[in-house]
Formats: structure tokens, C-alpha cells, sequence
């Protein structure tokens, strides 16, 4: 791989990690209309070292809440702190269980599947009309919408839908405050980054060049900067309640993706 490609994936992997758009989704489409051999594949190393970037920049972006929840949990009392790490546990359930049970199911669906992407992404613009029309409140993630938000964690894992605009949306339709809710979406796949890493470490499956630290380290500081950049807009544009953009976009990504499927 070499730099460029390095740069664009690093940039794609830290913006779409974060706005409401499906990288996933985008990732076939590009495949479908450039060609398989158009986009390089990522290399499972590449991929952790994409992911754990985008995880540390949101680490970075809520090192002030991460460090005062870890404060809180220490004290060992059930407090705020240590009932919001609870929250985030209990929304991790339904993806690691539906990841893993329809791990195989899954990733048949990414194959060129560009007509679901269409629909999925028409799907995303939908949820983020309703949420970005939906009114603020000052309520707080609850321990039965953790887990519901869990579950549309647990459906994002499909080509198209967006796991930031799947989260965000499922809080705010919930009534939860909309600062909250992309406080408690953007921290809450932390964990499972990490698990990820974890699993794909722990599967024997890596290989390492030394060749290709160039690549790593360019992917790595580009997927950093991006997520930093995307996190922090994204909360804003929650807050200011301008997700429609977004839903524009992906409506329209999505029909021209449905058109681009019917026509070959």
C-alpha cells in the first residue's frame, strides 16, 4: 500500500467513523462503481491500526470525561460514574452477541450488495430527519435505552446504516438530550473497538512488513486527525440540530445507489 492510499484511507476511516454517512456503505458503493481492483484492500493490520486511531481520538476528544468516569468507578460506590460505565456495558451486549453469532451472515452481505446499501442509507437519512427534528430535553440514557441503543449498534453492523446516525438518532427518539446522546454513542464503541482489535489480534491472522511502516504510520496519524476533527463537528452539528444535511445526502447517495443497481 502506498502513501496515497495510506492518506485516503486514514482520512475515510477518521471522518465516517464519526459522521453519520456509513463507511461501510461508501466503501461498497466505491468498489462497485471504480472495481474491486480500484480500491486496495486493507490488510488486517492496516485495519487495527485505522481503528485504534479513531478509538484514541475519541479517547482524546473525552479524555476529561473518560478520567472522571474512571475517578468515579474507583470509589466503588454506585455512583453517577460507575452506573454510566454499567450503561455502556449493557449496550454492548446486543452487537457482541449478534457480531459474533452472524459473524459468517455478515460479511455475506458485503459483497457488492449495492441495491441494500441504497435502501440502508435511505434508512440512516430517515432516522436522522426524525432526530434532528425531534425536541431537546435534559434527560439522561436511561439503562433500558442503553440497551435498545445497543441493539441499533448491533443493526448498523449492516452495509449502508450508520452506526454514529443509528445511535445518535435511536437516543434522541428516546428523549434523551441531544449533547448526551452523542457523548454516550461516541463512547460507547470504545470498548468494542478495542474488543475488536483484541479478537483480530488474538486470531493469529497478522502479519507485519516493516516495509510497510511508512503506510502504517501515515494511516494511523491521518485517521487520527480526521476522527479528532469529525468527533468534535459532529458533536456540534448534534447540538446546533443540523443532522438534515446528512440526511439529504445519504437520501440521495442512497437513491442513486438503488438507480446504479437496478441499471446493471
Amino acid at each position: 500500500m502506498d502513501i496515497i492510499d495510506s492518506i485516503i484511507l486514514g482520512i475515510i476511516q477518521g471522518l465516517t467513523e464519526f459522521l453519520p454517512v456509513s463507511s461501510s456503505g461508501h466503501l461498497e458503493l466505491g468498489k462497485a462503481i471504480l472495481g474491486d481492483n480500484s480500491i486496495p484492500e486493507e490488510s488486517l493490520l492496516f485495519t487495527i491500526v485505522l481503528h485504534f486511531a479513531t478509538a484514541l481520538s475519541t479517547m482524546v476528544v473525552f479524555r476529561k470525561d473518560i478520567l472522571n468516569l474512571i475517578k468515579g468507578a474507583l470509589k466503588f460506590k454506585w455512583n453517577e460514574d460507575l452506573q454510566f460505565i454499567s450503561k455502556i456495558a449493557i449496550s454492548m451486549i446486543p452487537a457482541a452477541i449478534i457480531g459474533y453469532s452472524f459473524e459468517s451472515e455478515f460479511a455475506e452481505l458485503f459483497s457488492n450488495n449495492i441495491k441494500l446499501v441504497g435502501f440502508m442509507l435511505i434508512l440512516t437519512a430517515l432516522l436522522l430527519y426524525l432526530a434532528d427534528n425531534a425536541k431537546d430535553t435534559n434527560k439522561k440514557v436511561s439503562f433500558k435505552n442503553a440497551f435498545i441503543i445497543g441493539i441499533s449498534q448491533a443493526i448498523a453492523m449492516l452495509p449502508g446504516i450508520s452506526r454514529s446516525g443509528a445511535t445518535i438518532s435511536t437516543s434522541v427518539l428516546l428523549g434523551n438530550d441531544k449533547t448526551k446522546a452523542a457523548r454516550f454513542s461516541f463512547l460507547m464503541v470504545v470498548p468494542l473497538i478495542f474488543g475488536k482489535i483484541a479478537k483480530d489480534i488474538l486470531s493469529g491472522d497478522l502479519t507485519y512488513n516493516s516495509e510497510n511502516f511508512t503506510s502504517l504510520s501515515i494511516g494511523f496519524t491521518t485517521a487520527f486527525v480526521a476522527g479528532l476533527f469529525a468527533c468534535t463537528w459532529m458533536i456540534s452539528l448534534v447540538k446546533k440540530s443540523k443532522l438534515s444535511y446528512f440526511a439529504i445526502y445519504c437520501a440521495v447517495v442512497g437513491i442513486i445507489a438503488i438507480s446504479y443497481s437496478l441499471m446493471n
